[in-house]
């Protein structure tokens, strides 16, 4: 029953620290501009 407890204990622990990190990472990516460009002469190093 001890063992059954902890086990009960640990799991909600895991449980809530899941939902915190994920409440927390829900971050939108910042849009970019820009993209490739093909490089020439001194730039190219």
């Amino acid at each position: 029953m001890k063992a059954f407890r902890r086990g009960l204990v640990v799991a909600s622990i895991a449980l809530l620290a899941g939902a915190i990190v994920r409440l927390r990472g829900k971050g939108t990516v910042q849009p970019t501009s820009g993209g490739w460009r093909e490089l020439k002469g001194p730039d190219f190093r």
